[in-house]
């Protein structure tokens, strides 16, 4: 008994070890090109990335990191979406107000779906065979047909959505930034059936999720993580992360979230328990490297980043610098 109990423990802390272990950035591919960019979706069952970029959306080979693919002339590239089952990818084209559907394979354009303004990110729920365009101007969610591209409805949400994740039993939940709120969607219904604050944690823009344990993790721009117990509508953990946060993730293999921000790091928070959470990395990446991908199958993220050139007056910031946009991979 005591030589199990030795290998029990023995293979519980290699476990911890491994959860644990540092991440680092492994390969750094540069892509080149104009323009900002925005979401960053992986295609784990064909190993590619799409990766909005204003006025298209580009598709990466994640193991070599060369460019394989583009949806061109989308006006106002933000998020994309995929439908294993019909074969349909949805891409946010938030200047013309609209979704573009396209086939995952070929990248053909399909059909092109009105939505509202500020269409940005995008989700699939695969209980209702849905995609929700999230509007954040708009205050609303337009609703669309996977299968078949057409419009159902556009659905108010009470406030500017950001990012959205879905439960796989038909719930949608999705971060209200203005209200700091996180809503509950009944992809069926088509109703909001819970609401509740992101206690601690304003303006939440960044949604990852642990169906396992029925846990959110919404990253905000006040430089906190917020843990949700989606089942009860409540915050029960807090963490810090960097500033400019845009992006989250969620590894159920080594228990850990990762907050993308914007100053250049990637906060690694550690899951203790369903309600216990701390930081055991903070990985430097680079400026601006504000958004992230995770692969769940090879468990790699990627985050993506440019230099910048000066900024015209009354403008924000300056143009991207000629082949300074680059991929990052980061793992253990």
């Amino acid at each position: 008994m005591r030589i199990s109990r030795f290998l029990w423990l023995a293979v519980a802390a290699a476990g911890m070890a491994h959860a644990q272990a540092p991440y680092k950035i492994t390969n750094t591919y540069t892509l080149g090109g104009d323009g900002g960019w925005d979401y960053i979706i992986p295609d784990a069952a064909h190993h590619r990335l799409f990766i909005a970029r204003e006025s298209r959306v580009l598709v990466i080979d994640e193991n070599s990191g060369k460019q394989i693919g583009e949806l061109a002339e989308i006006h106002g590239a933000h998020g994309v979406a995929l439908d294993p089952s019909s074969g349909h990818g949805f891409a946010t084209e938030s200047e013309d107000k609209a979704v573009v559907m396209f086939d995952a394979t070929t990248l053909k354009k399909l059909k092109t779906i009105p939505a509202a303004d500020d269409a940005d990110a995008i989700v699939f729920d695969a209980k209702s065979g849905r995609v929700f365009s999230l509007n954040g101007d708009a205050n609303s969610a337009t609703v669309i047909d996977a299968k078949t591209g057409n419009l159902i409805t556009n659905l108010p949400l009470g406030g500017k959505p950001e990012y959205g994740a879905s439960a796989g039993n038909g719930k949608l939940y999705v971060n209200i930034a203005d209200k700091s709120e996180i809503v509950e969607i009944d992809t069926a219904s088509l109703k909001i059936t819970k609401r509740w604050a992101t206690e601690g944690c304003k303006q939440p823009v960044a949604l990852a999720i642990d169906t396992a344990h029925q846990r959110l993790f919404s990253g905000c721009r006040s430089g906190v993580m917020a843990i949700s117990d989606y089942q009860n509508g409540k915050v029960v953990a807090t963490a810090p992360i960097g500033k400019g946060v845009d992006g989250a993730a969620f590894d159920p293999a080594s228990g850990n979230a990762f907050a993308a921000n914007g100053e250049g790091t990637l906060t690694v928070i550690h899951q203790e328990s369903p309600d216990q959470y701390r930081v055991v990395q903070t990985l430097p990446t680079q400026l601006g490297s504000r958004n992230v991908g995770l692969d769940p199958v090879s468990h790699k993220l990627f985050v993506v980043a440019a230099k910048f050139g000066p900024a015209p007056q009354g403008a924000r910031r300056g143009p991207v610098l000629p082949a300074s946009f680059s991929l990052m991979v980061i793992s253990k």
